[in-house]
């Protein structure tokens, strides 16, 4: 008895099973928008197949997947056939596509000089009426690992608890860090209190092989860097 081959039995399989044939045998480019959402759904109603249902909320988002992917559950679950559970399916493949663009476009920004890392902090320190105390960590190529508010104070100061600047600075295992608070007075020049703070910082990290790099004072619109101007 001759077997058929496979390729010759598409048209006996239901219109909600194609879809994921199509993709086992051609791959997934060859799948429409409409066919994918198909697949997750499984299923259409008795009087659309899975791939016409797909088509009809594609349509009512202008067959747009930006569109599309600003339907809550209960937007989806408006239409004739899609549960909750269908609902949920094409919700979450719209936000995982959501979280792998933004990962892509994640990439970690590289300090190459005190004005990338005043780039990097600037908004945490616009418009403030009080200071704060940031740090920049970086791994060994300089690109920022993490960001952490070290402290927060009144109008005259705060705090940097040098404790948790390195505490922070080791759970990440960086290998730089940039030490950065704002002045709300506008005035840039260091305190004797900046002074000390950051030759005690720059010295504890030389005992532990992880570097001090700079340390940035910031107005809204300037900064005033240790770095640039030979105090570290």
């Amino acid at each position: 008895m001759s077997m058929q081959h496979p390729a010759t039995k598409i048209k006996s399989w239901s219109e909600d099973d194609r879809p994921r044939e199509k993709m086992m045998m051609k791959g997934r480019l060859a799948l429409s928008d409409a066919e994918l959402i198909a697949i997750l759904i499984g299923s259409g109603t008795r009087e659309l197949s899975a791939v016409q249902l797909s088509q009809s909320i594609l349509s009512k988002a202008e067959n747009n997947l930006n569109n599309l992917s600003r339907f809550s559950v209960y937007d989806l679950m408006k239409f004739k056939g899609i549960g909750e559970a269908k609902a949920i399916s094409i919700f979450s493949a719209l936000e995982l596509a959501r979280r792998k663009s933004a990962t892509v476009k994640d990439k970690r920004p590289k300090i190459k000089s005190s004005k990338d890392a005043f780039n990097e902090l600037m908004g945490e320190f616009l418009d403030l009426s009080h200071e704060e105390f940031y740090i920049l960590l970086l791994n060994r190529a300089n690109e920022v690992i993490g960001k952490e508010q070290i402290s927060k104070g009144g109008v005259a100061g705060t705090v940097a608890d040098g404790k948790i600047i390195f505490s922070h600075a080791l759970s990440k295992k960086a290998s730089g860090i940039i030490l950065a608070h704002n002045h709300p007075s506008g005035f840039l020049n260091p305190s004797e209190a900046d002074l000390h703070l950051t030759k005690r910082l720059v010295l504890f990290g030389k005992y532990i092989d992880l570097e001090i790099l700079d340390h940035l004072i910031f107005s809204d619109n300037n900064y005033f860097s240790f770095a640039d101007e030979g105090l570290m």
